[in-house]
Formats: C-alpha cells, sequence, structure tokens
C-alpha cells in the first residue's frame, strides 16, 4: 500500500490526516516565527535531507507545522498579487517551490504518527487537522491564485514548454477545479466548513482504531488453547505479553486485514473462533473506540461535498480523474470478476466441508475455520503446509537476496547499509541505494515487525521526495507488521509475507527511480489505480526460479529449497484464489457502496448498511468475509483510498498484463529491467498514465492475464 494521500505540491495539502507523502524539501531561510533550536527550521544537513531523528522531540512538530503553513500561506498570496501578467514561471514554478518547511515537517511526521506514535503525536494530528484541511482550502479556493492559474492554462497550447511542463499545467489546473475553484463564494464556505470536520473525523478515526486494535488483542491465559501454534509464535505472544505487563500469558495482536495469521495453526475451534471475533468486532464495542458513528458521518460528508462539486457521488467526484475515469467502469470490471471470484470460492467452501466431515466433526464452516482447515486441504492435496515453509523464508535473507537481488539483476541496484543516520525507532534500518552507475541516488529505510504503536498493514512512503527542480533526491521508507521473534530466534516469514515485502518494494522503486523535475508529477504522485501497478508487478519477482532460488534457503542451514518442496509450492500457485479475490472484490465493493451513497441521505446504521450492500454486490458469502469491515477499514476512512479500493484490482490487471510482456520478452533481463525503469518507474505523473502503460506495452491492457494468472479462466466471466 502506498500510505495516506499523495502530497507533493500545493494541491497535495487537501488531506484528511498528516499520513501523506511527503513533500519534497530544498534549502530557503529560517522562518523567523520557529526558534532556531526546532530541528524543522532549517532542512536538515543529514545526507539527502534525511530527518534529524535523534534530534527531533514530539513538541516540534506541531509548531513547525503552524509555521509551515504561514510560510507557505505567505508565499502563496506573493504569487497571486503579482502584478506581472502570470507566466509559467512566475505561478507553477513558484507555487512548487513553495511549502518547503511544511514539506520536511511532514516528512519526518508521516512515520512516526503512523509507525511509532503516542498520546502527544495523536493529538498533534487530531489538533493539526482541521488547520490543515483550511490550509488546504485557503490555496484552493484563492480566486486570485486560480486566475492566474486559469490565465495560463488558456494559452497552454501556445506556450512554449517541454512535455513534462505542459503536464503539470493541466494537473494542476485540474486539481484546483476539482477541489472548487471555481465554485461560488457561499458555496466555498460550505466546502471549507465540510473539509473541515471530515479532516477531524479523519484523524479520529485513525487514532480510534489503533487503540481498537490494541484494546482487542486477543489474550490467553491457558497454553493449551493456543495447540497448533509453533515454538517461535509461541515465545513472541508470550513477549507480546510480557510488553504488555501481562506476564504468565499470551497475546496475539490483530494485524490490519480480517481474517488473522494464526487461526491457520489454531487447532482449539473456540480459540478460533474468539481471535476472529476479535478482530470482526475490533473497533465496534460501543465504547470510545467505536468507529461506525464517525464513518457514517465521513460518508455523508463526502456525499454532500461530491454535490458541492457537481459530481452524482463521492465516487465520481474521486474517480474524475483516476484511470477508470467512473464509477460505472470500476464496478463493470469488479462485476465481470465476482461470479468467476464466488464461484470458485464456493468450489474451494466444498472442498473444506468435505475435510472437516473427514476429521469426524460435524459443525458448519464459519470463516474462523476456513484458513485453518483450506491449509488441510492443500497439504492433502500438495503434501504442503506452512510449517515446512516458513524455515526458509528469513527475513534478512529475503530481504538481501530476494528483494534487492532482484533489484540489481533487474535494474542494477545495489544496497549498503548504513547505522550511522538515526532511526524514529530501533528496529528500522537504513540503506544506501547506490545505481548501476556507482551514484547513490537514494536512502531507503525499513521498519518491518508490528509494534502496539504502529498502524496496521505495509505500506511505503517518503521521507524526502524527488525534484530536479528542488535539487532533491528520494528518501522512502517501508513498514511493515511482520512478527518480531523472541530474542534469539529468527525472524520466519510466511509466504504471505515474502509477498509483502516484494510488493512494498514495488512502491519504494517507483519512489527511488522517480526522474521528474516538479514535486507535483515525481515518483508515486499519480492515480491511486495506477500506483498500485509498479508494487503488484514486482511480487512477481518473488516466485522468479533464479530470485527464489537465491533467497529461499534454510535459516539453519543454508540449504536451498528442496526441487521437491518448490515444486509443490508452484502446483499449489492458484490454491484458495477463489477466497483471495472475493474477500478482495467484497472490501473494494463495499467502498464503492459507501461512496455512492448520494447527498441527502440518512446517516447510515453502518451493520445494516454493510450487510445489504455485501448482498447486492453478490459478495455475501458467509464463510468469506470481506478483507476489511467497513468499522476497521483504514484504506479509505483514513488513507486516501477512498472510492479507490478497486485500484488493487485493477493495478492486478495491469500487473498480470505487464508481466505477460516480460515474458514475451526474456523475463528477468536488465534490459528489460532498464526499459520498464525508463519507460514506467522513473516517469512518475509527467504524463498521461494510460498513454504511458500504452506505449510500454505496445497496447492498452487486458484483462486476459489477470483472469488466467488468478486461476479465473475457466470460471464464468459475467452474471
Amino acid at each position: 500500500m502506498l500510505r495516506g494521500t499523495l502530497m507533493t505540491t500545493t494541491m497535495s495539502l487537501a488531506i484528511a490526516t498528516l499520513l501523506g507523502t511527503a513533500l519534497a524539501p530544498t534549502a530557503h531561510a529560517k522562518d523567523a516565527t520557529l526558534p532556531a533550536s526546532n530541528p524543522f527550521a532549517a532542512p536538515s544537513t543529514l545526507p539527502l535531507q534525511a530527518p534529524p531523528f535523534d534530534k527531533i522531540k514530539d513538541s516540534d512538530y506541531q509548531p513547525a507545522i503552524e509555521a509551515g503553513m504561514r510560510e507557505q500561506i505567505a508565499e502563496i498570496e506573493k504569487i497571486a498579487d503579482n502584478k506581472e501578467a502570470p507566466t509559467f514561471d512566475n505561478t507553477f514554478v513558484a507555487m512548487e517551490k513553495s511549502g518547503r518547511m511544511l514539506a520536511r515537517t511532514f516528512g519526518a511526521l508521516g512515520v512516526v504518527s503512523s509507525a511509532n506514535t503516542n498520546p502527544v503525536l495523536q493529538k498533534v494530528q487530531e489538533d493539526i487537522a482541521p488547520q490543515l484541511a483550511a490550509h488546504a482550502d485557503a490555496i484552493h479556493l484563492n480566486p486570485k491564485l486560480f486566475a492566474r492559474i486559469k490565465a495560463v492554462h488558456d494559452q497552454r497550447d501556445s506556450l512554449k514548454l517541454d512535455a513534462e511542463s505542459l503536464r503539470l499545467v493541466d494537473v494542476v489546473y485540474h486539481d484546483f477545479v476539482h477541489a472548487g475553484a471555481q465554485l461560488s463564494d457561499a458555496d466555498k464556505a460550505k466546502l471549507k466548513k465540510l473539509n473541515g470536520e471530515e479532516s477531524t473525523l479523519s484523524a479520529q478515526f485513525v487514532n480510534k482504531l489503533l487503540a481498537a486494535a490494541n484494546k482487542g488483542a486477543l489474550v490467553v491465559s491457558d497454553k493449551k488453547q493456543l495447540a497448533g501454534l509453533g515454538e517461535g509464535d509461541l515465545a513472541a505472544a508470550a513477549e507480546a505479553a510480557k510488553a504488555r505487563k501481562l506476564d504468565g500469558k499470551w497475546v496475539i495482536a490483530l494485524q490490519n486485514t480480517t481474517q488473522q495469521p494464526d487461526l491457520q495453526s489454531l487447532t482449539d475451534r473456540a480459540t478460533r473462533q474468539k481471535l476472529f471475533e476479535a478482530s470482526w468486532s475490533r473497533a465496534e464495542k460501543n465504547d470510545a473506540n467505536d468507529t461506525r458513528k464517525t464513518i457514517a458521518r465521513i460518508a455523508q460528508i463526502r456525499a454532500e461535498k461530491a454535490k458541492l462539486l457537481g459530481y452524482a457521488d463521492f465516487a465520481a467526484w474521486q474517480l474524475d480523474n483516476q484511470m477508470a475515469k467512473t464509477p460505472a467502469t470500476a464496478l463493470k470490471f469488479m462485476g465481470e470478476l465476482v461470479p468467476a471470484a464466488t464461484a470458485k470460492a464456493r468450489a474451494e467452501a466444498a472442498d473444506i466441508e468435505a475435510a472437516i466431515a473427514r476429521s469426524g466433526a460435524r459443525f458448519k464452516l464459519e470463516p474462523w475455520d476456513w484458513l485453518m482447515y483450506s491449509e488441510q486441504v492443500r497439504k492433502a492435496r500438495y503434501d504442503l503446509d506452512e510449517s515446512q515453509i516458513k524455515p526458509y523464508f528469513e527475513l534478512d535473507r529475503v530481504l538481501k537476496d530476494g528483494v534487492f537481488y532482484a533489484a540489481n539483476q533487474l535494474y542494477g541496484l545495489s544496497f549498503v547499509e548504513r547505522k550511522d543516520l538515526p532511526v524514529y525507532q530501533s528496529d528500522v534500518r537504513v540503506f544506501n541505494v547506490i545505481d548501476k552507475d556507482g551514484k547513490q541516488i537514494a536512502l531507503f529505510y525499513c521498519d518491518y515487525f508490528k509494534r502496539d504503536n504502529k498502524n496496521g498493514g505495509a505500506w511505503m512512503d517518503n521521507l524526502v521526495g524527488q525534484s530536479k527542480l528542488l535539487g532533491t533526491l528520494p528518501v522512502v521508507y517501508n513498514v511493515g507488521n511482520f512478527t518480531k521473534p523472541a530474542p534469539g530466534q529468527p525472524a520466519l516469514l510466511s509466504f504471505d509475507d515474502v509477498i509483502t515485502m516484494f510488493h512494498e518494494f514495488g512502491h519504494a522503486l517507483h519512489g527511488i527511480f522517480a526522474d521528474e523535475e516538479y514535486p507535483t508529477l515525481s515518483g508515486t504522485a499519480t492515480a491511486r489505480d495506477f500506483v498500485e501497478f509498479p508494487s503488484q508487478f514486482n511480487e512477481y519477482w518473488a516466485t522468479n526460479p533464479q530470485v527464489f532460488a537465491h533467497y529461499a534457503k534454510h535459516y539453519q542451514t543454508g540449504a536451498a529449497m528442496p526441487t521437491e518442496l518448490v515444486d509443490k509450492m508452484k502446483k499449489a500457485r492458484l490454491f484458495n484464489k477463489g477466497y483471495d479475490m472475493t474477500e478482495l472484490l467484497s472490501a473494494a465493493l463495499l467502498d464503492m457502496s459507501w461512496h455512492t451513497l448520494k447527498a441527502g441521505a440518512p446517516l447510515q446504521d453502518v451493520d445494516t448498511f454493510e450487510a445489504a450492500a455485501l448482498k447486492k454486490n453478490g459478495t455475501d458469502l458467509g464463510y468469506v468475509p470481506p478483507r476489511y469491515r467497513s468499522s476497521y477499514f483504514l484504506h479509505i476512512w483514513g488513507n486516501g483510498y477512498a472510492a479507490g479500493y478497486y485500484a488493487y484490482l485493477w493495478t492486478q490487471m495491469l500487473a498480470d498484463d505487464a508481466f505477460g510482456w516480460f515474458t514475451e520478452h526474456g523475463g528477468l533481463t536488465r534490459e528489460n529491467g532498464d526499459r520498464f525503469r525508463a519507460m514506467i518507474l522513473s516517469r512518475g505523473n509527467s504524463e498521461e498514465l494510460a498513454k504511458l502503460y500504452r506505449d510500454w506495452r505496445g497496447r492498452d491492457p487486458n484483462v486476459e492475464a489477470m483472469l488466467e494468472q488468478r486461476g479465473l479462466k475457466d470460471a464464468p466471466a459475467k452474471q
């Protein structure tokens, strides 16, 4: 996942929370309103302007944000009040250079507030959210500024600008119109009020959800209830309990998704049910952390905003600048996948029910049974289970000999770990990224272990963005939530965890290879239904035979995974794909259901609305719950994926189709990698994205490869 909204320049400040991609900092004079002792008062002197985390205190963030907003407003007003005729340089370039203090503050705050938060930072988030919304509105809704933007845009065809500069004109103009620049003064006032309320509620949702997830963790007093867990998992659960001062107990913390990994191993059905229900109801306890009233109001606000802006619903407004363009296109795309996915899931359920019957048990298949019994089916069918695989996936080896190795083979990159840069938490590691010519092009930070003060899931973001105009190189990071081993134990991963590492590093590559002039167009600053393409594509290299053989080695002996075990994994590749696709479709369609609500609709009862939406969408299979339930759907209520979760499916299509090109042209080669880097990964949003893909692929994408790769080729494709 790409964390947060895509923040790059003034347009990027229309955010709901502080969890966005950082603006790229550059040098400028110290702001007199911020004490020189504040680490954000001047650009960092560390390599590539990396944040000086050893000098930053929690109390430094809010003053720097507020000073940064004042500074940028002064810069924007200077542009808007310029008496000279509007030009590209005195309007668009000047805007690109604004907001540097705000940029570097967000770079640091974005990661600590999501990956290492505390009550002080959570209060900063909630306090600053409405101020940031008002700040964004002060820029987007400034009539004099927009008049200058429009004047340049209206004469774009006569301007002697390069292609990237023309793209900037189009993107900025559209973003301002999209944000309400053409509204009447009365409607602008209404929009500002709605934006302020939404931003506050979104920040509250993020903090409520983190607290709910931590409070909802399963606490076990009797070790017998954890039968089936391996010694490493038991030790980790004991360590998690110890960290909470629950000595003599075991704690299974909740991950972001509905299903929990330990459900695959736990043999005690009552414990499985407790763990599932802890996950399912984490944010629905009718307490201070219950999110339902919050999200119901957010959905209502978004519908009202869409109407103000001239759209039928929020999804129509949100998709206006995406590849899909309209909700109808996205819904049609997903609707054609539902019958095939659910048919396959039902067939998988029949196999699981047969396995339950063979075991002598007599109960109805429930969602907390699926992972364990599907693993039994997989073991019976392919003689394969997770315990055989995990010893070959030690985290450090996967990172260095897998993720980094693939990047070296495709793009010529090398990575050198460094211990001299300050980090925000002791688990964080830092690497120099060296290009094929020996020059450093980026810094890469990684933070892989689960913590109680870390948001769930996995994501990538920028600490510093790339821009030739600003003279900055990228500083990017990946965050995960893998179980931290007990002291002396290895960090062994599931194969899903391995895929997650490759996925997030695909985002990192998109940021590392950014080669744009303007921060607004740089790196991952693309449409949601394109930005997940490089990450999903990068997943393919986890199973490439050359790459796999290089990292899949036993953590104790260093021996390569035996050929027969590799063959079993290959044969099991499409196992459970109906379930996987259905839970993803269910969540994506649920997102669309929330965001196609019309203005004027009453405040929804969340549970009733969700049940009706799942039924209407044809994904209401009781044993296949949505990957995210409404009340803990962080992507859409706090991380900028509102009406955009379909992007994971859309970009699966792009990634599968793209891998087809690689297969047709020799697979993993430097020539293929360099071409993909030059034509996709380095281009950011510097060109219309459908054209960008078409120029590289030689045609528009199609769904055929996706149906093949996801095991849906022979299933019904239409309702």
